[in-house]
């Protein structure tokens, strides 16, 4: 699972060592897709306020939902080399799991462009975890964001990519 990188693919920095914007206009569009997941962990007791609709802030779910479909939009303004991409789905899971207790989390996103989707499957599903914190803070202060990494890609140079 692990890579070690050779100094010619780290793409992200110049033949002096300085960050840069990869240069993508040579690349053809191909559609590409993204899925991150991640999970959040709290007590049983905030676990049953959010799933009876008892939390202060009201929607707790809803929000973080749509919190995490914004965040993928956003990607390129948040995350420094990160191109702006034309995104064309962004589709954000967030599932009850009362072995936990708490939530998975799962954030598909797809384009057709010249680069990848990962950062902003793995943005969404972020920001998604840290607004359902938001959200459930009155509640507990304690609530745990876990295991955010990519579970799967397809498209692109580099190929297809999956922990399935």
């Amino acid at each position: 699972m692990s890579q070690n990188p050779s100094s010619e693919s780290l793409t992200h920095l110049d033949a002096q060592g300085q960050a840069q914007m990869v240069d993508v206009s040579a690349k053809g569009q191909t559609v590409r897709t993204a899925i991150a997941v991640g999970r959040v962990r709290m007590l049983p007791e905030t676990f049953t306020a959010i799933q009876s609709g008892n939390a202060p802030k009201g929607d707790v779910l809803g929000t973080a939902r749509l919190a995490g479909i914004m965040a993928a939009k956003q990607t390129a303004n948040l995350i420094p080399l990160c191109h702006p991409l034309p995104i064309h789905k962004v589709e954000v899971k967030i599932t009850p799991d009362a072995e936990l207790p708490g939530y998975q989390i799962q954030a598909e996103v797809k384009i057709k462009a010249e680069t990848g989707v990962e950062m902003e499957a793995l943005t969404a599903v972020s920001i998604a975890a840290l607004t359902l914190y938001d959200m459930a803070k009155a509640l507990e202060k304690s609530i745990q964001i876990e295991a955010i990494y990519l579970l799967q890609k397809t498209g692109g140079k580099s190929g297809d990519y999956s922990l399935l």
